[in-house]
């Protein structure tokens, strides 16, 4: 049996982003692709450190991590090659769908002062990513048993091309989005791009206007000169 959110995206938010959005073929509508969760463990810290995060990770996500290692040595961090550094865990289909409704229905509504997420995370390619900063967000987390705080990000790939169609699945999908009046990078971008070519266009025709003057008075001097 498919998960719910995936049942809701099929029934509800597909249909929906057709009508907003005119897609004339159905895959053409932008869907989740994957969620890789992952957690950095710093190099300072115990051996037993790196254990402990992919054991929490794979009690959340209910997958085996891949334990990520350093590709070079870096004397100021202490660091060396091929040293584990933190672990990741990538989730597609219904096993994606899962976790995002207990991420959005449990886990995210159990930090403190929680208002939404900005809505201004988009990385330019219509993907989204989230910083949680304690695993014990999660009700999987036995907390009498975690030896550390630990933190891990959340991306969120999508197949949509612009960050404003990505944000519209998101929204659809029941992501809490912050209801700040926040657009996303791409349409501020524009936004910038056009106010400095039209501060370009009145500097330039301010110019054009002076060089104009000027010929004039020149113009003007030379009649005078004449006479």
């Amino acid at each position: 049996m498919k998960s719910r959110l995936y049942q809701k995206y099929v029934n509800e938010v597909r249909p929906a982003l057709i009508q907003k959005r005119g897609y004339r073929n159905v895959h053409q509508v932008p869907h989740m692709e994957k969620i890789v969760v992952n957690m950095g463990v710093s190099a300072s810290l115990e051996k037993s450190a790196i254990d402990d995060a992919a054991k929490d990770l794979a009690t959340i996500t209910g997958r085996k991590p891949v334990i990520s290692k350093s590709r070079k040595s870096v004397a100021n961090f202490k660091l060396r090659k091929n040293q584990p550094i933190g672990c990741h865990v990538t989730l597609r289909r219904d096993v994606m769908y899962e976790f995002f409704d207990r991420l959005i229905a449990a886990a995210l509504p159990r930090i403190r002062d929680f208002r939404g997420v900005s809505a201004r995370a988009f990385d330019g390619r219509g993907n989204y990513s989230i910083g949680i900063a304690e695993q014990t967000v999660f009700p999987e987390i036995d907390l009498d048993k975690i030896k550390r705080t630990q933190g891990m990000d959340v991306t969120i790939v999508t197949s949509a091309r612009t960050d404003a169609e990505a944000l519209d699945l998101l929204k659809l999908m029941g992501f809490p989005l912050a209801e700040a009046k926040e657009a996303p990078k791409e349409v501020v971008k524009d936004e910038a791009q056009e106010a400095a070519k039209a501060a370009a266009r009145e500097l330039a025709q301010q110019a054009a206007k002076e060089e104009a003057a000027k010929e004039a008075a020149k113009e003007a001097a030379k009649e005078a000169a004449k006479q």
